[in-house]
């Protein structure tokens, strides 16, 4: 991932304030160590940070068009550039980078050509002729994006809060799935899906179709020009990713250039169920295998650090995303650029404990579809800057546009969990890899129960979090919380201490207001917390909140039947299941 700064029509082409731009770049310089650029025309400023990872001799950024009318600053990668390329036969491109099409497309179709990019971005475009800009984010906010004013009149874009929240007057998450014209001085959703509205679809279940789009959202993302890998915990969601990756990485250019054996990573507390299941998945696969530890005094000591380059306050947010950002600094440290990774496949499939109290399948729907919107201030801003903070770019398939589309026009009635019937959490896509034939996973892991991210790491992990939460925060601090944090008022000594350490790096009220709040269960939107009354007693945002409903929603239906679907001995075994060992379930 790349870092990119803009700021425009500040009313000021000073040296004073180029030096600013070039100050305010260099604190996204993390993100992208591998070349610095910058762009002025009059009172408008274009500044990047490079990862390079497609054409990294000559992909430098700004890029522009052929007479350098239009200038681009972006973050991300076009997997569909060289078919867009095909659509510009006239347009003459100065480098191999997949973001060279930007501009050329702006040319030929104005505005309107963002819907025509497949893959995850955030850039910002100057129309040097008449002044005007535009600025855009990925349909789901893969990349993180924020948009802030100033009182001199300019509008600011950049990755990360922290190149803007000093000289803003206001800032905030630049929406996923929108356009800012400056010609409009307004923002519009140009992602505008079916499943958007909330509809309750009612198309067929194929699962051929369903793991036909998803090894396509894979194959996309294998390329590169520079060494990379998946990140394997041990869940399905990331076995799969690895399965298929393994399976169509020879004959790609990427296994030309780093070789055909797969590299795969997993880190943990020392001794964990999930390390012993990304093992058992890496040996099935034959990857090179790459397995990190740590301590729970070694995510204690990186807090801060996590909060500073995750940027919010979120408690699940915080305990998942310290366990990604020690296993990435070790990444990188091996030379990998680039990661395959399992994020939203819980969203789009219900794949949660607490769905199993979903009332009906119109709930359930409604639940996922909130749950995809959302993953941009969660799941994605976890991914995304853990990663970034060590200059490593993350790919996320089951966040594919396509793969979205096939998936969420799936009559819910399938996604239900119904045990009578074999059908555990995210059974169609279970379903759609049992290949007997030519198998992508072991049946126990292709049917392993889902383990919740920061639970997986091992509750000695959240336990240590809140021990030491309790060192640092009184019962006489959490009285005055409500006067302290009026907006988002923690209600635990972990959250309070998260937040103390947040407001001393970004004490914007800007800044607070970009983290959401409300009460969770398990992952839960608030709206779901109404499933069950007993959840509003204990909101806790681990899986340990929902693991005996979980269970009791299994023991009350009916008795296992033996299935062709699922062998009848994994269905007897799913209740026994636990969620509450100290695994490592980072993106499972």
């Amino acid at each position: 991932m790349c870092g990119i700064l803009a700021v425009l029509g500040c009313s000021d082409d000073s040296q004073a304030k180029r030096v600013r731009v070039l100050e305010l770049s260099r604190r996204l310089k993390h993100r992208g160590p591998d070349w610095s650029g910058l762009y002025q025309h009059g009172d408008c400023f274009l500044a990047h940070q490079r990862l390079a990872i497609i054409d990294p001799a000559s992909g430098d950024q700004p890029l522009y068009n052929e007479d350098k009318s239009i200038v681009v600053t972006v973050n991300g990668e076009i997997y569909n550039h060289e078919e867009l390329r095909k659509r510009l036969p006239n347009h003459k491109f100065r480098t191999g980078s997949d973001c060279d099409v930007i501009a050329h497309l702006y040319e030929e179709y104005g505005e309107n050509f963002v819907d025509m990019l497949d893959g995850m971005f955030s850039f910002v475009l100057l129309d040097t002729r008449d002044n005007s800009f535009i600025v855009a984010r990925d349909a789901i906010g893969i990349t993180s994006l924020y948009i802030g004013w100033s009182l001199d009149g300019s509008v600011w874009i950049a990755s990360e809060l922290k190149g803007l929240n000093d000289d803003c007057e206001h800032f905030e998450s630049f929406p996923p799935g929108h356009l800012y014209s400056s010609k409009e001085g307004a923002l519009k959703r140009w992602y505008n899906p079916t499943w958007f509205s909330e509809a309750v679809p009612s198309g067929p279940y194929d699962p051929l179709a369903l793991r036909s789009a998803f090894e396509t959202a894979v194959i996309k993302r294998l390329m590169t020009d520079v060494p990379f890998g998946v990140l394997l915990s041990g869940g399905l969601d990331s076995s799969l990713v690895a399965s298929i990756t393994a399976r169509h990485l020879a004959g790609t250019k990427a296994a030309k250039q780093w070789g055909a054996q797969l590299h795969s990573f997993c880190v943990g507390l020392e001794g964990s169920p999930d390390l012993k299941a990304a093992k058992e998945v890496a040996d099935y696969l034959g990857t090179v295998h790459h397995e990190f530890h740590f301590t729970v005094q070694d995510g204690i000591d990186a807090i801060e650090d996590v909060i500073y380059h995750i940027e919010t306050y979120d408690v699940t947010t915080i305990r998942a995303s310290t366990p990604m950002f020690l296993m990435s600094r070790k990444i990188k440290s091996l030379g990998v650029k680039m990661v395959i990774s399992g994020e939203g496949s819980d969203e789009i499939f219900g794949g949660y404990l607490y769905f199993h109290k979903a009332p009906n399948k119109e709930e359930f729907h409604r639940e996922t579809c909130r749950k995809i919107k959302a993953l941009h201030q969660y799941d994605c801003l976890r991914a995304n800057k853990s990663t970034s903070a060590w200059g490593l770019e993350a790919r996320v398939p089951f966040l594919d546009k396509d793969f979205i589309n096939v998936a969420m026009a799936i009559d819910p009635e399938f996604k239900l969990i119904k045990k009578d019937q074999g059908r555990i959490e995210k059974w169609v896509l279970r379903k759609a890899f049992d290949d007997e034939e030519h198998p992508y996973l072991p049946k126990h892991i292709l049917y392993r129960q889902k383990e919740q991210f920061s639970d997986g790491v091992g509750y000695s992990w959240i336990d240590g979090l809140k021990s030491h939460a309790a060192l640092h925060v009184t019962d006489k601090m959490m009285l005055n919380a409500a006067r302290i944090f009026p907006h988002n008022t923690p209600t635990t000594k972990e959250a309070y201490y998260y937040r103390m350490i947040f407001e001393r790096f970004f004490p914007q009220n800007s800044a607070r207001n970009t983290v959401p709040g409300g009460p969770s269960v398990a992952c839960s939107t608030a709206t779901a917390v109404a499933w069950d009354a007993e959840w509003s007693k204990n909101l806790d945002p681990s899986g340990r909140a929902i693991f005996e409903v979980h269970k009791q929603a299994y023991d009350k239906q009916a008795a296992p039947v033996t299935s062709s679907i699922v062998p009848p001995e994994i269905i007897d075994n799913v209740p026994q299941m636990k969620v509450s060992t100290p695994g490592v379930a980072i993106l499972s």
